[in-house]
């Protein structure tokens, strides 16, 4: 995915270059003393043949004519896939990927969801990666090296790579270009002296020319020292932004290098290989990441519940999300007018057609999203005040890191003050591995929400029961309920932070009925929400990349 040095976390782009240097003198120092205190020689000096590898990120569909056109000349290339992402619009589908596997390419990991991976816990880092690896292996394509998504990492998330099982994993933004990194080496050694953080150029982009693509070739070739070169693409496409998204480039000059490459190898001994290829070593067997706790009997499952702690890298509570779909102009803001605490949030609807929006518990793998009991039933409660009626949106994880739309509750009346909506979920569907809810608007009007909760069946916390002056919110009587009319119709992970009542405009798609104000099937009323199974839609990821375009 997109990504330049200035995110890659690990270590500024000249300390990770001393880093190397070091790392590369002492490794060689012990080898030479060790070898010689056994009575051996050093080691035989480095191949002075040039490597490329071609790296494709995402699993973007307009990568298949490259890879096809790489096959056309005997190359191979590594493709770094999100495995959430695929079957997607625009994205590769399995068959695709079973493709480029029968053509010689190689498939490496890239996270399920493509999140920041500096940015999560650890634990969350590491079921990314872990679970992403069990993706691939369960779909017979065992993957043995890694990408980071934006070329961000922690030395403790390196270490999650390595101990997920990963050969290898690629940063960015470590070899010379003449965008930046002036300073750095023409490219990464072989073999790799930190290869859970391999160096590599910034990714290309649309401002790289035919001569820059040769010359990170050619300047690694002047050095004579084996150097390995990897050449990160996105998307390979022309045209609108809407048609061709950053980071890009066109088919023609990513056609003109590899024919200006091809000869190379006999010419000057520069080979292509992949990844795999470079690294070595057996794939290993994938395993899972740490689980994520659910929470006990009577015990609260929402994290930051009260909203009190605030994210400043998305301008809305720890651990919340901005979701939502169709047509309609969604706003979500930190407000102060809060049923406790100092912090709520308030949901904003106009321009609406269709769709809804809504604030959810993050759709993660465990770092927000409860862990639940396939099976059980759970008590879920949102204080809200709204101008408009309002209903549960709920969802639910599969094991393989997706989410489902499962379903939604009667509707809520409009209420000037606090009212506390609850409902007892129906039993948690087999195989589900957490959920997530919250109130959301479908009509124009606004939406102020707090103190989320969520136990199991019966044992809803005391602390969050509706206050005997405050009324419980009023499902509306479905033989009376008037209808509601519909109103008028990297480039990176990176962004600056936001301030509590910022208005927050970018959501993620979160999807559910696209009409929830017309009769369901058989004509029943909408006001009765839509049972489990009623309503069956694709299963999605939510993802910094996707809302990015």
């Amino acid at each position: 995915m997109t990504s330049s040095a200035t995110t890659h976390r690990r270590l500024p782009r000249s300390t990770g270059y001393l880093h190397t240097l070091l790392a590369v003198a002492v490794t060689a120092a012990l080898a030479v003393g060790l070898l010689v205190g056994l009575g051996g020689a050093a080691p035989a000096s480095a191949a002075t043949g040039t490597i490329v590898s071609f790296t494709f990120d995402d699993a973007n569909a307009d990568q298949l004519p490259a890879a096809s056109y790489l096959k056309s000349k005997g190359m191979t290339g590594t493709f770094f896939l999100v495995s959430g992402f695929i079957g997607f619009p625009n994205y590769m589908t399995l068959p695709n990927v079973q493709s480029l596997v029968a053509d010689g390419h190689e498939i490496a990991g890239h996270t399920i969801s493509h999140p920041d991976l500096a940015a999560v816990s650890v634990d969350e880092a590491t079921r990314q990666i872990c679970n992403d690896r069990v993706n691939w292996a369960n779909w017979g394509i065992p993957v043995a090296n890694f990408a980071y998504p934006f070329a961000s990492s922690t030395p403790a998330v390196e270490t999650a790579a390595k101990n997920c099982g990963a050969n290898s994993a690629r940063g960015l933004g470590d070899v010379k270009t003449r965008f930046s990194c002036g300073t750095c080496p023409v490219g990464e050694t072989v073999p790799p002296a930190a290869p859970y953080y391999t160096a590599a150029p910034d990714q290309v982009d649309s401002t790289w020319t035919l001569a820059d693509l040769e010359n990170s070739v050619t300047q690694a070739e002047a050095k004579k020292n084996g150097s390995w070169v990897q050449l990160t693409f996105h998307h390979i496409c022309t045209g609108a932004v809407t048609g061709c998204p950053a980071p890009s480039i066109s088919p023609t000059i990513f056609d003109q290098f590899v024919d200006w490459l091809a000869p190379r190898a006999a010419s000057n001994g520069t080979v292509v290989k992949t990844v795999g290829a470079v690294i070595g070593g057996a794939t290993k067997p994938a395993v899972p990441g740490p689980v994520a706790p659910a929470a006990a009997p009577g015990v609260n499952a929402i994290k930051n519940p009260s909203m009190e702690t605030f994210n400043a890298a998305t301008g809305l509570p720890q651990c919340y999300l901005a979701g939502g779909y169709g047509t309609n102009t969604p706003s979500w803001a930190v407000t102060t007018d809060a049923h406790t605490g100092t912090n709520a949030v308030t949901l904003t609807v106009t321009n609406y057609t269709d769709g809804d929006a809504k604030l959810v518990p993050g759709l993660d793998l465990g770092d927000c999203a409860p862990t639940v009991t396939p099976g059980q039933t759970y008590t879920i409660g949102e204080w809200y005040k709204s101008t408009a009626v309002t209903q549960f949106a709920l969802f639910y994880r599969t094991p393989n890191g997706l989410w489902n739309y499962w379903t939604s509750s009667p509707w809520f009346a409009a209420s000037p003050s606090y009212a506390q909506a609850t409902l007892v979920t129906p039993p948690v569907p087999a195989g589900a591995t957490a959920v997530s809810f919250g109130l959301n608007l479908f009509n124009n009007g606004t939406l102020t929400t707090d103190d989320l909760s969520m136990t199991q069946a019966g044992a809803a916390p005391a602390g969050l029961r509706s206050p005997s002056l405050t009324p419980a919110a009023q499902i509306l009587d479905v033989s009376a309920a008037q209808a509601v009319s519909a109103g008028p119709g990297n480039n990176s992970a990176q962004k600056p932070p936001k301030n509590k009542g910022d208005k927050i405009a970018t959501h993620n798609t979160v999807p559910g009925p696209t009409a929830p104000n017309t009769a369901g099937r058989g004509g029943k009323k909408p006001q009765l929400g839509t049972a489990p199974g009623e309503l069956t839609l694709p299963p999605f990821v939510v993802s910094p990349e996707l809302t990015r375009g």
